[in-house]
This record gives C-alpha cells, structure tokens and sequence, in this order.
C-alpha cells in the first residue's frame, strides 16, 4: 500500500511538471488560499462528518451502486462534449453506455456497459474549451467547490449533466446532495497521499491533471482505483 501511494504521489507531482509555467501561475493566490481556508471549515465542521456518516452506514455496494446511478447521468453529458469535440466515436460509445445501463443496468445502478466492453470516457465542458483552445488562465479556488481554473469555473455551472434537468425540484435537490456526499467519501483514501503545504499539492496535482484531460491522456492507464 505505501509503495502504491509513493507512486501516486510522485504521478501528482509528475503531472503538475508536465504543465507549462503559465498555467502553473498563482496570481490570486492570496485570494485562493482564504477561500481555501473557508472550504477546508466547512468540510471540518459539516461535510466531512456527513461523509463519514455515510460511509459507516453504506456498505460498499451502495456507494458503487450510487456512483454508478449518478455516473450514468453525467455519461449524457460526457456525450454531448465529446460531440463537440468532433469524438464521435467515443460519443456512440456514451450513448450505448447509457442505454445498457439505463436499461438493463436498472437505471445506471450496475455499470453493466463496462463489463461489455464499452469503457467509460470523462469529458466536461472545461476539457472542451480546452479542446477548442481556450487557455486554462489562472488557478481559482471556488467556495464550496473547490480547485478550478478561469475556464474551467464558468464552464462548470454549463447544464450538461442530465440530472439537472429532473424535473421535480426537491428530487434533483436530494440527488445533488445525496452525490456529494458520496463523492466526498470516495475521497478518504485520497487524503492521505497529500504531502507538504496541502493548498500547493492540491493545487499543482489539479493543474497537472486537468491539463492531461484536455490533452486526452488516459489516467486509467497509470493507475487504477482498485489499487487504493
């Protein structure tokens, strides 16, 4: 496990060198760290406990399954970037995943298309600016939302998830938050991989990994979640 987390650390700082001093730059860094602050007590006094809750009383299969329900809504929105990406073929690939796994998968709660072959891609409208060139500019912190980028915070609030067109709106209230929290407790085994100033380490490894996205490098290929 040490060994693991060793590479996955040197993988953050590796991806964080692979982009260009630009990128790299901090010029609100001043700004970011206070609303890095403010995020961190919130996460301390009400998120975090509400993770751990959670995570103690959701055996493992349900957090999969919850991943997999809401990941199923946001594969619509990985289609339609990958459309204006001119990637139709991995758009076809989206569009079966959601048909299987709505279907056959009960709604997206089993991640049946994996198991067919039809892997999962990760495209957001930030990764298709990029795509189009738009330059990431300068490293934001968002408050609640965390690490972000000139480009990537507007682009963000973009509706492409299709759970944001439910249309009941205390569903689609409970779903978002129902996700967040799971996705806050799939970040526990992460936490400890941080090294050194915490804002700079996150800061950087987000940078790095953000750039490999546009560029379409596979991180599955580096390394897989099972490991941890």
């Amino acid at each position: 496990m040490k060994k693991v987390k060793c590479c996955i650390v040197g993988l953050c700082m590796l991806f964080a060198a692979n982009v260009n001093a630009e990128e790299l730059t901090d010029p609100l860094e001043g700004l970011n760290r206070a609303v890095y602050g403010f995020n961190k007590a919130f996460d301390t006094v009400l998120f975090n406990p509400l993770a751990k809750g959670y995570k103690a009383i959701a055996p493992d299969i349900v957090e999969t399954g919850v991943s997999n329900f809401f990941g199923n809504f946001r594969d619509v929105g990985t289609m339609v970037n990958n459309v204006l990406q001119f990637k139709f073929k991995d758009a076809s690939v989206d569009f079966s995943r959601v048909i299987f796994n709505s279907t056959v998968g009960l709604a997206g709660i089993l991640d049946v298309a994996t198991h067919m072959g039809l892997q999962k891609n990760h495209e957001d409208f930030g990764q298709t600016l990029g795509a189009w060139g738009v330059p990431s500019g300068p490293y934001v912190v968002l408050p609640f939302f965390g690490p972000s980028t000139l480009r990537d915070a507007p682009a963000s609030f973009v509706p492409l998830d299709a759970w944001s067109y439910v249309d009941d709106a205390s569903t689609r209230d409970r779903g978002l938050i129902i996700r967040a929290v799971n996705a806050r407790a799939q970040l526990f085994k992460y936490e400890t991989l941080i090294i050194g100033d915490e804002y700079i380490f996150i800061r950087d490894a987000y940078l790095g990994l953000r750039q490999l996205a546009v560029d379409d490098g596979v991180i599955e290929e580096v390394f897989d979640e099972d490991d941890f």
